[in-house]
């Protein structure tokens, strides 16, 4: 009788060790999922901040070229709305519409020199190298947290619970060529 009581209570032990243990690692899941949305969501924002910089710079290009500036500001209207709920292919998409848009005020501003010595333009070109510096920033800290959170659902025993909950791989920002270079503004 002794001997089933130590059995019986040894599996106990041994059930709650495991149950202990999936509870701490779903919710380690968790948190690695949710700072992968955040950092999702940095990423959305600060797209978003750096269209506001574009639309100064396009306010002080009407002065310059109204056909341009035009043209420049429907592509505007027309951008791809980006969120936290933003897949990486939605944010690259958003990402290219972008760099279509500041190519053209590149080319507006090679046409019209006058337009580079505008203050308005000056802060806003300003602006916008800061918000690319910002933008590769939260790309870093989104790869790095969906680094720790893909880790963590494919390394044994964590992946047993990732598996069971239907947790699944994030995708990382790639580096193409059209990213390598900070559009330049002079």
């Amino acid at each position: 009788m002794n001997t089933w009581l130590w059995a019986l209570g040894a599996a106990v032990m041994i059930i709650l060790i495991v149950l202990i243990w999936s509870i701490a690692t779903y919710n380690t899941l968790i948190a690695l999922k949710e700072r992968v949305q955040n950092a999702k969501g940095q990423i959305a924002a600060q797209l978003e901040s750096r269209w506001d910089a574009v639309k100064s710079l396009i306010d002080a290009t009407k002065k310059y070229a109204l056909y341009e500036a035009e043209l420049l500001e429907n592509i505007t209207r027309q951008r791809v709305s980006v969120s936290q709920s933003s897949n990486v292919r939605e944010l690259e998409e958003a990402n290219d519409q972008y760099n279509q848009v500041v190519g053209r005020l590149l080319a507006v501003s090679e046409n019209y020199p006058e337009l580079k010595a505008n203050e308005v333009y000056k802060e806003a070109t300003s602006g916008i190298g800061t918000f690319e510096n910002y933008v590769r920033h939260a790309r870093m800290i989104y790869n790095d947290c969906v680094t720790k959170f893909n880790q963590k659902i494919k390394m044994f025993p964590s992946s047993i619970i990732a598996g069971a909950f239907g947790f699944t791989e994030e995708g990382y920002f790639e580096t193409t060529d059209a990213k390598q270079d900070i559009p330049g503004w002079e």
